[in-house]
């Protein structure tokens, strides 16, 4: 049995306990308004035995699945109860005949037009043959004080006649009507159920696939509130939902204020619009943001906003990245030319002082103008290696190279450089067991001294310096290195040009150590970050890809 074929039963029987109560009301009536109209005692009786069979076709509910005769009988056992009511109420005289009615729209309501033929056959069998037992008094016929004697009200047989056929016509009309009407209702259900389930899995779908865009989705009312978002708006935002909903999306997006001037006017007549701004969530990571508005049309007209955007922090870091390395390639391949062409007249000019110093016989002053000169050309030479290392850099011979070894000798060395002041502390810190990354060693140690230095030169008035190793994280086999000083940082406006050559800010080096650390990291398929505030340090974080581990005890140099 269909839960809606239950619930159908359970009105049903709520409705017999219903008639029943309108019975016993109309009898306590006729019988205050005219006594010894109705034969009170099997009245009353039958409308106690209705409100029995009720409750115990309540009881028996969950019984009808496995049982499914058990409505029949339930219905026939309605019809019975309906004439044994008309047959004390006068029978072919009684006001009670309709009520054969009542069994059989219920029949049509759960077992659709069979059964209701069913038991309209059945009720008209049985008002026939209660009919006619009244008019020949064949034995059986229940007698006595209960019945009234209407046999002199009795209508000519012929009408009688008349009226069971009438009765068993009507009986039948209403099976076949109510039975046609139930199975209409039953396939109208079936069919809105169908499309009830196909419109659920629609907007569920349209629901997963809101959820899964990777861009982040809002949408507003005419006044620009927020009414909806995924859970990519979610992340890229860094708030909740339920903190967003209901707020202005200008307020939310932190959007320019051009921009907000353009939501509060309707994008200008315009279908869309779309703006690029930076963005700083409510925990402090800053990020780059691409919006489009457009109109939020229904079919009705425009409903709001919808409001579309992505992190681009990364694609334009690309984009910057590109036209760097397409800005260099060109400038690196003729200075990487001009600067082989310059050291071999600065190496003579250097082999010609040498001798004229040691040939001539020279005042103090002409001597110390010489060994400037020397002095000079030796720094103007070792710019232009490094400069030849960048822009003519030497092929990576990848291998496992064990990164705790190398910050192990890197502060080593740093201990006893001359960049090292009084103040200065150099401290390894990596996991218990050594990192292996898949890269050419040499050039791994060259990124950590560049760094190193950078950072002991960027604490002048002395500070701790950190070398840190970090094992790869869920998300990629990239092994990080991180350098971090407590030294003067770097203005926010110089992040971007920070690893362009000669971009260098202290009074030794060539300016081209954080250059050549950038193409080093490039070449080796990794990626460098830099996160540093003025007056508080600078953190320079290098993520290789991961060569495997080795069992190393733990390290940690103070």
């Amino acid at each position: 049995m269909t839960p809606d074929s239950r619930r159908r039963l359970v009105w049903l029987i709520g409705t017999r306990v219903v008639v029943s109560t309108l019975l016993l009301g109309s009898a306590v009536v006729f019988q205050v308004n005219a006594p010894g109209s109705l034969a009170l005692d099997p009245f009353f009786s039958l409308i106690g035995l209705t409100y029995g069979l009720s409750a115990i076709y309540a009881m028996m509910l969950r019984h009808f699945d496995r049982h499914p005769w058990l409505v029949s009988l339930q219905f026939a056992g309605d019809v019975l109860t309906v004439t044994a009511f008309i047959h004390f109420t006068g029978g072919m005289t009684s006001y009670f005949q309709l009520l054969y009615v009542l069994p059989i729209v219920g029949a049509a309501a759960v077992q659709m037009r069979r059964g209701a033929r069913r038991l309209a056959l059945l009720s008209a069998l049985l008002y026939s043959a209660l009919v006619l037992h009244q008019y020949t008094g064949a034995s059986g016929y229940i007698g006595g004080a209960w019945v009234p004697d209407v046999r002199p009200f009795l209508p000519p047989i012929r009408v009688a006649s008349y009226t069971v056929a009438a009765n068993a016509i009507a009986f039948m009309a209403v099976a076949l009507l109510s039975g046609s009407l139930a199975e209409r209702l039953q396939r109208a259900d079936d069919r809105l159920a169908v499309a009830s389930t196909a419109l659920a899995d629609l907007q569920a779908f349209n629901q997963h696939v809101i959820e899964s865009l990777t861009s982040g989705l809002i949408t507003t009312d005419r006044a620009a509130r927020v009414i909806s978002l995924n859970r990519a708006a979610e992340q890229i935002l860094g708030q909740p939902a339920h903190s967003v909903i209901g707020r202005q999306a200008a307020e939310v997006l932190r959007v320019p204020p051009a921009f907000a001037t353009l939501l509060d006017a309707e994008l200008g007549g315009a279908q869309s619009q779309r703006a690029d701004y930076p963005y700083q969530t409510s925990a402090g990571a800053r990020r780059e943001i691409g919006l489009s508005a457009a109109h939020l049309v229904t079919p009705d007209g425009p409903a709001g906003y919808l409001l579309t955007f992505q992190d681009v922090t990364q694609v334009r870091r690309l984009e910057h990245e590109a036209r760097r390395r397409q800005r260099l390639a060109a400038v690196g391949e003729m200075a990487a030319g001009i600067a082989h062409e310059i050291r071999n007249p600065l190496a003579s000019m250097r082999g010609s002082i040498q001798v004229l110093r040691a040939e001539l016989s020279l005042s103090d002053e002409q001597a110390s103008l010489m060994d400037i000169v020397l002095r000079e050309s030796d720094r103007l030479n070792e710019t232009i290696r490094s400069f030849l290392a960048y822009a003519r850099p030497q092929a990576a011979v990848p291998k496992p190279v064990d990164l705790m070894r190398v910050l192990s000798d890197a502060a080593t060395l740093l201990r006893n450089s001359p960049d090292l002041k009084a103040g200065h502390k150099v401290i390894v810190d990596g996991p218990s067991e050594g990192l292996v990354v898949d890269a050419d060693e040499h050039q791994v140690r060259q990124v950590v001294w560049n760094l190193a230095t950078n950072g002991l030169r960027a604490m002048p008035a002395g500070g701790t310096l950190r070398l840190v190793a970090r094992p790869p994280s869920q998300a990629d086999a990239l092994v990080g290195l991180s350098v971090v000083d407590e030294g003067v940082g770097i203005p926010a406006d110089q992040l971007d040009t920070l690893f362009q050559p000669f971009h260098g800010s202290f009074s030794q080096g060539s300016g081209l150590g954080l250059a050549i650390v950038h193409r080093i990291v490039q070449d080796h398929r990794g990626e460098v970050v830099v996160d540093s505030e003025v007056g508080r340090g600078t953190e320079v974080t290098v993520r290789l890809p991961s060569g495997g581990a080795v069992q190393a005890g733990p390290v940690r140099a103070d």
